[in-house]
């Protein structure tokens, strides 16, 4: 029997936010802000011309779009119908392809297994409430040497400051209660979990993002918000 590793507060949650998540100035500003330079921290590394990619935690597509605008076939998954539904309409705008779904990353692991050359899980891991089994779902996602890329806060005070402080209570540019300090992963421990995967980490680096100037950019400094890469040994 499959269990969705899932907080349905979150869904709510993150539900609330669909009608506006195309709207670089709406509350997910930060999402569109991080996009371009997580995209290219994936097509740095995997070439995404027809490679077979999931993007798990898809929320309302902005990576997946991206993706799929790269070249990548695109499975996209999320448990918020509200955010699929989304998802999908932009594509009438866009005029991409891509495979959207509601369904857990148990579910996607089970029905399709070792088929992705490439799995992307941004922002998501420390939302849910089993973060090694949710890992272990995106490294039997993987075929053998097929490269998974994450996202997360630090737990430091550094990104308490940043994540929960300062974007929740001070600019407000996130609902309050949208991060939880004690779910936030130090990629010491995310990199154990992989390795219990049976994962081969290959890259950890920082996520540097300035919200009065909407930059974002890669750096040596992991202490907020941090991407990594990991392998499926072939």
């Amino acid at each position: 029997m499959i269990t969705d590793n899932v907080s349905h507060d979150e869904i709510a949650r993150f539900g609330k936010l669909a009608s506006r998540w195309w709207d670089p100035d709406g509350e997910s500003r930060p999402l569109h802000d991080l996009n371009p330079v997580r995209a290219g921290y994936v097509a740095g590394r995997v070439d995404l011309r027809g490679a077979k990619v999931a993007d798990v935690g898809c929320g309302g597509g902005l990576l997946s779009e991206s993706l799929a605008r790269a070249g990548a076939q695109v499975t996209g998954i999320d448990l918020g119908d509200k955010v699929i539904a989304t998802a999908k309409l932009h594509l009438h705008e866009s005029e991409l392809v891509v495979d959207y779904r509601v369904q857990s990353s148990a579910q996607l692991a089970a029905a399709e297994p070792a088929a992705f050359d490439a799995v992307c899980c941004m922002e998501m891991i420390e939302h849910v409430p089993d973060p090694a089994a949710l890992v272990n779902d995106l490294a039997a996602m993987l075929k053998p040497g097929g490269r998974l890329f994450m996202s997360t806060l630090n737990r430091t005070p550094a990104a308490f400051g940043a994540a929960i402080l300062g974007a929740e209570y001070i600019t407000r540019m996130l609902p309050r209660g949208t991060h939880h300090y004690a779910q936030f992963l130090k990629p010491s421990e995310l990199g154990r979990l992989l390795r219990h995967a049976g994962l081969e980490l290959e890259d950890v680096s920082g996520l540097g993002y300035n919200p009065l100037t909407r930059k974002a950019w890669l750096s040596r400094i992991t202490a907020v918000n941090y991407l990594l890469c990991a392998r499926k040994p072939a």
